[in-house]
């Protein structure tokens, strides 16, 4: 697969292939690890072994034994003889490593079989964990893998502890073509036909202000549009903003006077054909917590009915069609390819990324 991280300055980006690298991807809640327990993950087409050690902290490295090839989350960990560190013992023949990926002994070796273990290496990640979150950064270069020159997104609204909401599903498509579907502000009177959310028939002609962001860009703070029932349930005066950051993360931040809400949904890809799409949702809104069996019903069936949209779609995208994007409704998806080819270019040029997208309004009917 081409790697679109640091393309040559000519180099053709092609919609629909690769994977942005050299940035943070969402890889679990922290809620998802365990303390000694070893979990396996593909993400960006590579296996990665995500867990935590016996003294509680997150790490991640490559699933796949440098020996046999033998997937380490298939072992188990357990304390170095030694000096009591943390190690990941290989389920074939007993290798071990560190969490950041060093091996530390090989059982098989005899007293007279001097060998400097410590130069095998298995790749490490770095991750982060915040706000109950883990992100991982993953390197164009696995070979010289270089540290974060950017932090992950400090979010607004992860507020009432932990989440109240949790959803994933897996999506048969490219990350370019989930993340276009996910910031599409038209298709939902038709593919999200519910009662209490809006119809085809009652559409409104909507008039949204545009900002750039970090990596990124917002549909500015605004009241929400009055055919969207599901806002009128939480009383009071809602005001929503909406941003879209890279590499592939979106996020709705509501305010009701002081009270909040915050749907985040981050799209991972699996591998080439497959993304991984997670819905959280927090709040300190009392009724909202109250009321989040219906709200998680909701983000259910919005998760199955795009995913059915989706397998529909891929009917015509095996024919490799042309697409065609109109203004003013599918600009965010023109800028999400602008921003990411800015992103190719500034890591390919070694330069500061500059956000191309400036302060706008788009108007569209849905």
């Amino acid at each position: 697969m081409p790697d679109q991280s640091a393309p040559a300055a000519a180099a053709k980006i092609v919609f629909g292939q690769g994977f942005l690298k050299d940035c943070w991807w969402f890889a679990a809640l922290s809620g998802d690890l365990v303390a000694g327990k070893l979990q396996r993950y593909v993400i960006l087409g590579e296996p990665v072994m995500l867990a935590r050690d016996l003294d509680g902290r997150a790490y991640a490295m490559r699933d796949i034994c440098p020996h046999r090839a033998a997937p380490l989350s298939a072992g188990e960990m357990i304390r170095d003889g030694k000096d009591g560190g943390c190690v990941v013992q290989c389920c074939y023949h007993g290798w071990t490593f560190d969490t950041q990926g060093t091996c530390k002994s090989i059982p098989s070796l005899t007293v007279d079989q001097p060998m400097d273990v410590e130069k095998i290496k298995v790749r490490s990640y770095e991750i982060r964990e915040q706000q109950g979150i883990v992100w991982i950064y993953i390197t164009a270069d696995p070979r010289r893998p270089s540290e974060p020159d950017h932090e992950p997104p400090m979010l607004p609204g992860v507020v009432g502890g932990k989440p109240i909401i949790v959803e994933t599903m897996n999506f048969d498509s490219h990350i370019d073509h989930a993340v276009v579907g996910l910031m599409d502000p038209a298709h939902g009177p038709y593919v999200h036909q519910q009662w209490w959310w809006r119809s085809a028939k009652k559409q409104l002609s909507k008039i949204k202000q545009f900002e750039p962001r970090e990596y990124g860009f917002s549909m500015v703070r605004h009241a929400p549009s009055s055919n969207s029932r599901a806002y009128k349930i939480l009383g009071g005066a809602p005001a929503t903003e909406i941003t879209f950051r890279l590499p592939g993360i979106r996020y709705e931040h509501i305010e009701i006077g002081k009270q909040q809400v915050l749907g985040l949904t981050c799209l991972t890809p699996v591998d080439d054909t497959t993304t991984r799409i997670t819905q959280i949702f927090w709040s300190d809104h009392g009724l909202f917590r109250f009321i989040a069996p219906l709200f998680r019903f909701g983000a259910k069936a919005f998760l199955r009915q795009d995913g059915d949209m989706v397998n529909l779609q891929n009917e015509g995208l095996r024919y490799d069609p042309a697409l065609i994007w109109i203004d003013d409704a599918d600009t965010q998806a023109k800028w999400y390819q602008q921003i990411k080819k800015e992103w190719m270019s500034s890591r390919a040029e070694k330069r500061p990324f500059v956000n191309p997208i400036k302060p706008t309004t788009l108007k569209w009917t849905s």
